[in-house]
């Protein structure tokens, strides 16, 4: 690969980078788009570019973006509280009940992973699945299946460990009730985000390996 090609490369990389970001805050601060209201909690699909940029750009700028999400859920659960905010932020508090830093760790901890983990599980299924027609396509879906439960199951399980006690009392449910809660969250929100995820980063990455191979070309 000559330099030229090289730097046309990182500036199409560059670019991408900054349309991911400026996509992702976006979604995050027009209201009812990228974190959906649902009573106590958000369901949220601002995963989708970081999904798609770690399968693209690779994990490192997929890092970056997981890194932009985790911080417009800082901002927005500080200054659009739910009642459960302070599980995802320090600088909130409802009924005494407030953040420390394991918020900062669900927060941000878990969205980094998501700009990490489809990059390499695509790139693994594509070497598994070598010899398989539309190998290209499961692997995006499958990528983005896992990269969606990464947010979902890390979040909610770090809550359930860290505030526990404190949530289920802000959601008006008791410590016993609160793992079933948990299991509905994962299995019914944490699919739906992950059917969307799935079919978005398919649709989406293809189109955006096509503008790369033409670059090259």
């Amino acid at each position: 690969m000559t330099q030229t090609s090289n730097t046309g490369k990182k500036s199409l990389e560059l670019a991408q980078l900054a349309l991911f970001t400026a996509l992702i805050l976006l979604l995050a601060f027009i209201p009812g788009i990228g974190y959906i209201p649902l009573g106590v909690t958000r369901a949220t699909i601002i995963h989708v570019p970081v999904i798609i940029g770690s399968i693209v750009l690779g994990p490192k700028m997929g890092a970056v973006l997981g890194g932009v999400f985790g911080i417009t859920s800082l901002i927005n659960n500080t200054i659009a509280p739910t009642a459960t905010s302070f599980v995802f932020t320090p600088f909130y508090e409802v009924a005494g009940i407030g953040g420390n830093f394991w918020s900062l760790v669900i927060c941000l901890v878990p969205r980094i992973l998501v700009g990490v983990v489809p990059y390499f599980v695509f790139k693994g299924l594509m070497k598994l699945l070598n010899k398989l027609k539309g190998k290209e396509t499961v692997s995006l879906i499958i990528a983005g299946v896992l990269g969606s439960m990464t947010n979902t199951v890390l979040v909610m399980s770090m809550i359930y460990i860290f505030f526990g006690k404190s949530y289920a009392a802000a959601s008006g449910i008791t410590y016993e009730a609160l793992l079933g809660v948990i299991m509905g969250v994962v299995g019914i929100n944490g699919v739906l985000e992950a059917i969307t995820a799935a079919i978005l980063t398919c649709v989406i990455s293809k189109v955006l390996f096509q503008i790369a191979k033409r670059h090259r070309a």
